[in-house]
């Protein structure tokens, strides 16, 4: 029924849709919804500490024997840079001020981001995910053979062609091509110029052209359409993000929704003064007043050391004003459904779609 079946052969699922891992915005009903759905759960574990992802895995593990998504970042630890994280606080300063927060209170050192190590390889050997997926790269090559081992099939993330072949010539089993228009953080990690990036409807066929493992398309897909179109470019399936929040098992913070809400083409942009790596956001005052791309910003994941004290004090529920709200281009395009529906809509829909391009050709 779909044009390209190797995706769902490869991963053994029933639709060609990948839910994004995004993180603390996933709950594990979302990611069991989706694979009970016949899609992919995709449970983002990098903002998790051991026990935390331990005690998510349990949970998804026994609530759904169907494949999921166990996905990490890639990155390595930042660099100590006393007189760039003193420059960033100084930048931050009148923020501090206004919120009466004491500049030397302690600040997370991870900047609440966990980097793929021994720890997370040991869960992916414990709870055997069929699928493990990865940001900003791959780990090196012994942790990488560990997790192949265990069963599990691996992507990553390729923002290029030279991105593409690399996570091919390294032993991923696909690609994720994620287009300029996604939300959250650029997967991008043999280079780091954002402004010659291309777009999804670019990226695809090229990264399609390059390799010979399946690609999956990611980047301002959240409707049947985006999703006719990748497979048109020949994708085997798509990797959707920014629809998923809008469903209820999100965890989303009210502000957070009520901007999505409101959502326009050009109401996101990639900045860099949440965690010092290009993620695109919801347009909000740090952005519009610091960033968006700022060369005082520390070394990912350490700007948001920096960011977290302030969030802390507004609270989630009552500002946007510091807070990381990610989203996609194509945030105007979604639905308040729950996460197993919403799966089945999109596939349905896409299916129609490309029976009727089918019969016109």
């Amino acid at each position: 029924m779909w044009p390209d079946d190797r995706i769902r052969k490869l991963f053994g699922i029933d639709l060609p849709i990948l839910q994004a891992p995004m993180g603390r915005y996933v709950s594990t009903d979302m990611v069991i919804a989706v694979s009970e759905a016949g899609g992919l759960g995709g449970l983002g574990l990098a903002n998790s500490s051991p026990d935390k992802a331990r005690a998510d895995l349990s949970v998804v593990r026994q609530r759904t024997s169907r494949p999921i998504n166990a996905n990490f970042m890639c990155h390595r630890s930042p660099s100590d840079d006393p007189a760039r994280q003193a420059a960033w606080y100084e930048r931050l300063a009148p923020y501090y001020e206004e919120l009466g927060v004491d500049p030397n209170e302690p600040k997370p050192t991870r900047g609440g981001v966990y980097a793929f190590d021994q720890a997370s390889c040991d869960l992916v050997v414990e709870f055997r995910p069929e699928i493990v997926s990865f940001h900003f790269g791959l780990p090196d090559k012994n942790l990488l053979t560990q997790v192949k081992s265990s069963g599990a099939k691996v992507i990553s993330s390729a923002t290029t062609v030279e991105e593409a072949r690399w996570l091919e010539a390294q032993g991923c089993d696909a690609v994720i091509a994620q287009g300029y228009e996604a939300g959250g953080h650029r997967g991008i990690f043999l280079a780091d110029d954002i402004s010659s990036q291309a777009g999804t409807l670019a990226l695809v066929p090229q990264v399609v052209d390059a390799v010979t493992i399946p690609v999956i398309a990611a980047g301002g897909i959240a409707d049947a359409r985006g999703i006719a179109a990748a497979f048109a470019l020949g994708a085997a399936a798509v990797q959707i993000g920014t629809a998923y929040l809008f469903c209820p098992e999100a965890n989303v913070p009210p502000p957070h929704r009520a901007l999505l809400a409101k959502a326009k083409d050009n109401g996101t942009a990639l900045t860099n003064v949440f965690t010092g790596r290009p993620a695109r956001t919801l347009v909000n005052r740090l952005v519009r007043e610091v960033g968006p791309m700022s060369n005082l910003a520390p070394e990912f994941p350490m700007a948001l050391a920096g960011i977290a004290p302030l969030l802390a004090k507004v609270a989630p529920e009552r500002s946007s004003d510091f807070m990381p709200m990610f989203a996609g281009q194509a945030a105007a395009l979604g639905r308040e459904l729950p996460a197993g529906e919403l799966t089945g809509r999109l596939a349905d829909e896409a299916l129609t779609r490309l029976r009727r391009l089918a019969a016109i050709e």
